[in-house]
């Protein structure tokens, strides 16, 4: 009987797989966020996070169309996607993935998770959100099936506390919650701040301070908004950050 050889691709994909399987898995932090604009509390979070959990990078997701902020104006994704990409450059342990503005339709985290797992079939995913969005997170789409994809990790601010009653019926080994003092920034505040005329030094980071005012973002409707950087803002945009308005706008399937 002749034994046909195997195809250079097959051979090819057997040795990838059998050097995947070889490999340690990684363990990759996602924060994903309108980042409308990303701050630094996203920065610190995600840092903090990357130490306490031994992190190899984290991936910062922004949201392409938050479904439940449809009819509200958000800042293009290109415009949240760049900002985000200039907050995470001088860092080598972060990375800026394009997978929910690529993707066509309403962004959901199990979406996100699902596409994740994908391209790093090796790896373990750690979710970052803001604590706040835990209590509502059994309301997210195929809820269970995101904490089989990912440890959740809950961030908050000092003062902030979870009710027990809103975590029953997950799982303990697949969330964690960590308290982290610079979560009093928002987006919501930055882009009030940026409206009103006041500055944002050092509430985000330089490059995205500079980006604000090139670009015009949160431009109030009366015209001049003042001093959010080195130059006057005047254009217009709104928000879109998920857990937002109480600490942290990481992403969430329900808040802003």
């Amino acid at each position: 009987m002749i034994k046909r050889k195997k195809s250079v691709r097959s051979r090819v994909h057997a040795a990838l797989t059998a050097k995947s399987a070889e490999a340690p898995r990684q363990r990759i932090g996602v924060m994903g966020g309108t980042f409308d604009p990303i701050h630094n509390g996203h920065l610190v979070a995600a840092s903090e996070v990357a130490d306490r959990f031994d992190l190899d990078f984290v991936l910062f997701v922004p949201t392409g169309e938050p479904w439940q902020k449809r009819g509200r104006k958000v800042s293009h994704s290109e415009d949240r996607y760049l900002m985000t990409v200039i907050a995470t450059a001088s860092n080598p342990q972060f990375s800026v993935s394009r997978v929910d503005i690529d993707r066509p339709g309403a962004t959901y985290t199990v979406d996100t998770l699902r596409d994740l797992k994908v391209i790093y079939p090796n790896a373990d995913l750690f979710f970052i959100t803001g604590a706040d969005a835990l209590q509502k997170i059994m309301t997210w789409r195929d809820w269970e099936e995101m904490f089989d994809a990912a440890t959740f990790v809950g961030v908050t601010r000092p003062g902030v506390h979870l009710r027990a009653e809103d975590l029953k019926g997950i799982d303990a080994s697949r969330l964690h919650l960590i308290e982290i003092p610079a979560m009093a920034i928002s987006s919501t505040d930055c882009r009030k701040r940026v409206e009103a005329g006041r500055p944002v030094w050092y509430l985000v980071p330089d490059g995205v301070v500079q980006y604000i005012a090139k670009r015009g973002l949160y431009q109030s409707a009366e015209g001049t908004v003042g001093s959010v950087g080195p130059a006057s803002v005047n254009s217009t945009s709104e928000d879109t950050a998920p857990v937002d308005a109480a600490s942290v706008d990481a992403k969430s399937d329900t808040d802003d």
